[in-house]
């Protein structure tokens, strides 16, 4: 290959080095993954950098439920014989991350319940497990109705969508996955 000529990152045909468009397989050669990918991370980078100046970094979550079963067995019990709340020391680092992270989802993003659990869990998100990602939601403090309201306020000024178009949004799998109640609440709210 001389130095005029690329390989298309397609089909791998030698092609001029400022091609565009590869003549023989006629793809865009684009930028490749790589950029978007960077990019990603950054957004992705700053988003955990706002969310851990916004929490102080070591906000210590409430305990309305403890981690997991074989915590609940190991509950400290009082003079009294009534168990006690589990210390929040008691509660693993990776629980208490991913509430931060699912707070952050909350208040920065406006998220449903479902949609920052499914990005808790992510193998292209958070990678928190199923037990700290359902720790993190049960102990969210999170008003859904007003995330979806904020949802629907976006999707009706940025892109003019219909409510009816909004509410099929705000509860479609692909979408935010907001209850049918939570996106009700948010349809009916909106000016």
């Amino acid at each position: 290959m001389n130095e005029a000529t690329k390989k298309c990152k397609h089909c791998q045909a030698e092609i001029d080095a400022k091609a565009k468009i590869c003549p023989v397989c006629r793809k865009k050669q684009g930028i490749g993954c790589l950029v978007p990918i960077l990019i990603a991370i950054g957004v992705l980078a700053v988003i955990i950098a706002i969310g851990a100046a916004s929490t102080g970094g070591d906000t210590e979550p409430p305990i309305s439920s403890v981690p997991n079963q074989s915590a609940a067995q190991d509950a400290q019990t009082s003079n009294s014989g009534q168990p006690t709340a589990k210390a929040a020391d008691d509660i693993p680092t990776e629980y208490r991350s991913a509430l931060n992270r699912a707070k952050t989802y909350s208040d920065m993003m406006h998220m449903s319940k479902q949609g920052i659990y499914d990005q808790l869990i992510s193998e292209y998100g958070d990678k928190f497990s199923v037990d700290a990602a359902q720790y993190a939601v049960d102990n969210l403090q999170a008003d859904y109705n007003a995330n979806a309201l904020e949802k629907a306020k976006t999707y009706q000024k940025m892109m003019n969508m219909s409510p009816e178009a909004i509410r099929d949004q705000l509860t479609s799998e692909y979408g935010e996955k907001f209850t049918q109640s939570e996106a009700d609440y948010a349809v009916s709210h909106l000016q």
